[in-house]
């Protein structure tokens, strides 16, 4: 399929790691980007790494705001297409005391965005969801149509969003069509630090022991960054009024397998330390990605190695004691 990519664009959670390469991609092709975050690179070290090749580049404009009550109108009067990449990430703190931060992030301001671009007739939304709706996939792909049965409070507050979502995309000749989009385990440079797949590599390079929670054989569909910013910049112009996709690398590979990996491409051993299974811990994900591949004419280019390769040679360039 020939990318049509929107002449202008808003990138919500800007400063975050998918979003902050969705926007790079969207302004090498020359669409006019303005990413919302309310993290600002001034103070806050992780977005302004991010954000390094998009601040004071043509074209982009970053806008210091919440989505929880900034205004949205002025910032939907001058864009295409809407890429909400915003809201909390992470399962094993949803179970604590942040949870409401998680419903007002994932929920409230998901609602309230879907909510605003079908009131001013906004033409397409793009949604981040995640395989975390669906559970564990046992042994067979999970497909767009299989149960939905979430396994923590983040996977639960990431369908509501989603659902949400499609819910103003369903309505009788609606004024927005939305594509929600779950995002298999997304790794690649920039990666966020609480990752198993950006920790295992630090452990190999630096020495440092590796908490592994569990005993290995958990099995996730890892998926590269530069495939799942491809598929969203093809969502942008997929037919259709709502629209859910799995976007995923298609293999399921075990915690065991990603350390065997690392060590043969760093030539060094991972040093690990186990600790029991963690609540919201998923046994396994594993995606049918035929929608996909019909829809957006789409499939992952990036093998693991080749993934994780890239993902070491950014370590390397930009972790203190990358160790070259």
């Amino acid at each position: 399929m020939t990318v049509s990519l929107p002449r202008s664009a808003l990138v919500t959670g800007v400063a975050g790691f998918v979003a902050s390469h969705l926007a790079e991609a969207l302004l090498d092709h020359g669409t006019q980007v303005t990413g919302l975050d309310r993290r600002s690179p001034e103070t806050d070290a992780v977005a302004a790494a991010n954000l390094t090749a998009c601040l004071g580049r043509p074209g982009f404009t970053l806008a210091r705001a919440d989505l929880i009550d900034c205004e949205l109108a002025p910032l939907l009067t001058t864009v295409d297409v809407v890429f909400n990449l915003a809201g909390i990430q992470g399962v094993r703190a949803s179970w604590g005391a942040r949870f409401p931060e998680y419903v007002a992030s994932n929920i409230v301001a998901t609602r309230r965005l879907a909510a605003t671009c079908h009131q001013l007739g906004f033409p397409r939304l793009v949604v981040a969801s995640s395989s975390s709706v669906y559970g564990s996939a046992g042994d067979r792909p999970v497909t767009e149509d299989g149960p939905t049965r979430p396994m923590s409070p983040y996977g639960v507050t990431k369908l509501a969003g989603e659902q949400l979502s499609l819910a103003y995309g369903s309505l009788p000749q609606p004024a927005t069509t939305v594509v929600a989009l779950r995002y298999f385990t997304v790794y690649g440079p920039r990666q966020r630090p609480d990752m198993l797949i950006q920790r295992a590599p630090q452990a190999a390079l630096g020495g440092e022991e590796l908490l592994v929670y569990g005993d290995g054989t958990q099995r996730r569909d890892f998926t590269f960054v530069g495939d799942v910013v491809r598929a969203s910049l093809l969502a942008a112009g997929v037919p259709g009024p709502a629209e859910v996709l799995n976007v995923a690398g298609g293999n399921s590979v075990s915690v065991t397998e990603v350390l065997a990996t690392i060590a043969e491409l760093t030539g060094r051993p991972v040093p690990t330390r186990s600790a029991p299974d963690q609540a919201g811990d998923i046994p396994g994900t594993w995606a049918d990605t035929s929608r996909a591949r019909t829809l957006l004419q789409w499939q992952p280019r990036t093998g693991l190695a080749d993934g994780l390769a890239q993902q070491l040679d950014w370590l390397r360039c930009h972790q203190p004691g990358g160790h070259r």
